[in-house]
């Protein structure tokens, strides 16, 4: 497989898997239209710090990951927004080759961390912890 800077001819094919992966347990998240999907998709594509990848091998694209590059005083940091593995996938060492592959890019382009955020007893903290992603104490997240 090979590991590819997103651009405009993957949003397509990565809003099916986004939906796909997202729309199921555990998130069971829902949208208004595939429409809605594809705008969060060119939005986050239209910012200037935006940073995003696919890993596509012979039958498409099987994950995906889109952030952007955060400037910071000890350097530039890469924050993950979304990041998922096509379901049928999941399990078997694609995301965790996939976050490897993406670590080497960051170290190319200088960009010194990589931070996220995820839900406390989902899948996916676990996967972050495996992969060597540490909490942040002291750190909460707000909303308003």
């Amino acid at each position: 497989m090979d590991i590819l800077k997103m651009s405009e001819e993957h949003v397509e094919e990565c809003t099916d898997l986004y939906i796909d992966a997202f729309t199921k347990s555990p998130w069971h998240d829902a949208y208004d239209s595939r429409a809605q999907v594809v705008s969060f998709f060119q939005n986050h594509m239209a910012n200037n710090y935006f940073l995003g990848y696919v890993l596509k091998g012979q039958t498409g694209i099987a994950a995906l990951c889109i952030g952007m590059k955060k400037p910071w005083i000890q350097g530039t940091e890469y924050y993950i927004d979304q990041f998922c593995v096509k379901p049928a996938l999941q399990g078997g060492g694609i995301g965790s080759g996939f976050l490897k592959s993406i670590e080497a890019e960051m170290r190319k382009e200088g960009i010194n961390a990589i931070i996220l955020n995820t839900e406390r007893g989902f899948p996916s903290e676990k996967f972050y912890l495996k992969n060597g992603f540490k909490p942040l104490d002291g750190l909460i997240t707000f909303i308003k």
